[in-house]
């Protein structure tokens, strides 16, 4: 199976209050600049760790509106904190967005890259943070932290102004200037924002007098050791989009209450003339909020470093690196970022819903084969030893130009464990042997003969190790006469002699809570012994030739992907990606 390329053109545009939004402005030629797009979004990640599937919503909502609406989408990186960030997250960023299928490289018409960094704009950040001092909307602040913490209140409580606020301007940018050389340790002073008399008594804590500078001796991943002291993200992040041209920038719920002070930031910068009207507006939209995983950076780095998984692209990872390991497809999960809808109301999305957009994608993609995950030997005592019959069966059954897929039958088979019973349950149809006076039950082997079970040897422990039965020579699938056999069973196999080893890994939820750490519990009680599974199973013949990413449905078993790191043709590593319907529950 080839690995198909995400198709990212236009789905039909679902109505929602951000496209809303849109096509007024559109309608009123709000944003008409020359030269330039009259939809201008962005993707802003800090490069402090890895993407996951909650990030896939806001890549998808903002590259998605870009496209629908002929504009562009920025991929920015909001490396302001260097502590944090390494080169590492960023290029796996980069992989990612792509990886679900969306671009930042075309180019805008006077030439300038869709790829920016908030350290690209250190110098003018700078700049502006001296004209508020001098302005008088800004203030070095030289509090300790626990005394700044105690004047900023609560929620119940006004705040109170610190001893520092009302420092000449002229004390302040000189603080300000010996901050950027270095002359002070992290901590000793710190740049606030002051956005009005009253600022302090708030009833929006982000409007208390925000900080917008901190010092911090820390070296950068691009700018080295140039700077000592770094903005803030609520201050970067309007002076980001104004200097990029955003027209609409669109964030999660969490930002709604710092919106006053992205308004007030750019139209005081637009007064003193570093910004043109109109300037950037924000808008807010619901998270992703996905039952059964944890989307914390502290919560998934802690499954990292604790080993409790096997890396940030470990399957049971909600990452998009660990998603992409485990065989999901960037179709599926835009699917079901679509489908979730966009709105103002949070809310909670169960699972199965990704499940279901995974199997509706998969479906017609993947190729179909058999594998037998726990293996029992099959034995057809009547067939002639060395021999061999080929069988077929269709590449996809709702394909037939698809073509053909051959394999062998022979005297010895693999089948599944629980498709034989000693003494069978009411209602089994697979195979039991003679029971008294009764013979042992007949099954169909798919794709091949009837057979009738006459026995099984066991171990010295008591554990069936084969399975004995006859075939019916003139009973083989697709054969004149075959349908004269009428049986309720119909049971998968490999040839022994012919079927490949695997191993085979099962992957399941990694949590069994919906909501592992809501409320503050301990997301670690609610995980799941049965998350990962590992089989040594026997393939159809032709599976050794699978492609690392290649995806299969494995018939009865549900899709399977290729690993992309630990398989290799010769000698394959499946993952399975999903089941083939939901019958999920927690473990017991």
């Amino acid at each position: 199976m080839s690995n198909d390329k995400p198709n990212t053109a236009a789905p039909a545009l679902a109505p929602n209050f951000l496209r809303n939004i849109i096509e007024a402005d559109l309608a009123a030629g709000a944003h008409v600049r020359p030269g330039l797009p009259q939809v201008i979004t962005r993707f802003p990640p800090e490069p402090n760790g890895y993407l996951h599937v909650g990030h896939a919503k806001s890549i998808c909502v903002n590259f998605g509106l870009a496209r629908d609406y002929a504009g562009q989408c920025n991929l920015r990186f909001d490396d302001t904190n260097p502590a944090k960030e390494e080169q590492e997250y960023v290029d796996t960023i980069m992989d990612s967005v792509k990886w679900l299928g969306f671009d930042w490289e075309p180019k805008h018409a006077d030439g300038q890259s869709h790829l920016h960094y908030a350290s690209d704009y250190f110098d003018q950040l700078y700049a502006m943070a001296e004209y508020l001092i001098t302005a008088g909307f800004a203030y070095v602040d030289s509090q300790s932290a626990e005394d700044m913490a105690a004047n900023r209140g609560n929620f119940g409580q006004a705040g109170k102004n610190s001893p520092f606020r009302d420092r000449p301007r002229d004390e302040s940018l000189a603080l300000f200037r010996a901050m950027k050389a270095g002359e002070y340790k992290d901590g000793e002073h710190i740049l606030r924002a002051k956005m009005s008399e009253d600022a302090m008594r708030s009833p929006n804590m982000n409007l208390r007098d925000p900080a917008i500078y901190r010092i911090r001796h820390a070296h950068h991943h691009r700018t080295g050791d140039a700077w000592c002291i770094y903005p803030m993200y609520d201050y970067t992040h309007p002076i980001s989009d104004a200097l990029e041209n955003i027209t609409h920038s669109i964030c999660t719920l969490e930002f709604q209450d710092h919106r006053p002070f992205y308004d007030w930031l750019l139209e005081t910068l637009s007064a003193g003339g570093f910004f043109q009207q109109p300037v950037p507006r924000q808008f807010e939209f619901s998270r992703l909020n996905l039952t059964y995983i944890v989307t914390s950076k502290r919560k998934l780095r802690q499954l990292v470093e604790e080993h409790i998984v096997d890396g940030w692209d470990d399957p049971r990872m909600p990452t998009l690196v660990g998603m992409r390991r485990r065989g999901y497809t960037p179709e599926a999960i835009q699917l079901m970022c679509e489908r979730t809808g966009v709105t103002k109301s949070d809310g909670w999305i169960d699972y199965s819903v990704l499940e279901g957009c995974l199997r509706e994608d998969l479906d017609p993609k993947a190729p179909r084969t058999v594998a037998v995950l726990r293996p029992l030997k099959l034995i057809i005592d009547n067939f002639p030893e060395n021999d061999s019959v080929e069988c077929t069966a269709p590449v996809h059954p709702h394909f037939p130009e698809r073509g053909l897929r051959t394999f062998p039958i022979s005297r010895e088979l693999w089948i599944e464990e629980d498709d034989f019973m000693e003494v069978p349950n009411k209602g089994y149809f697979r195979l039991y042997p003679p029971i008294a006076d009764k013979p042992g039950s007949r099954v169909r082997l798919r794709y091949g003969y009837v057979i009738e079970c006459t026995g099984f040897d066991k171990d010295e422990n008591g554990k069936v190790i084969a399975v004995h039965c006859n075939y019916f020579e003139d009973s083989k699938s697709g054969t004149e006469g075959s349908s004269t056999y009428k049986v309720k069973g119909n049971m998968h196999w490999v040839s022994a002699p012919t079927a490949i080893p695997a191993e085979v890994r099962l992957y399941d939820r990694l949590f069994t809570d919906p909501q592992p750490d809501a409320g503050g519990k301990d997301f670690k009680l609610a995980l799941n012994p049965l998350a990962k599974e590992v089989v040594q199973a026997w393939l159809e013949p032709g599976a050794e030739l699978a492609q690392p990413e290649q995806r299969f449905q494995f018939e009865r078993h549900g899709y399977f992907a290729a690993d992309r790191v630990d398989s290799q043709p010769g000698k394959p590593v499946f993952n399975r990606i999903v089941t083939l319907k939901d019958s999920w529950q927690p473990a017991k």
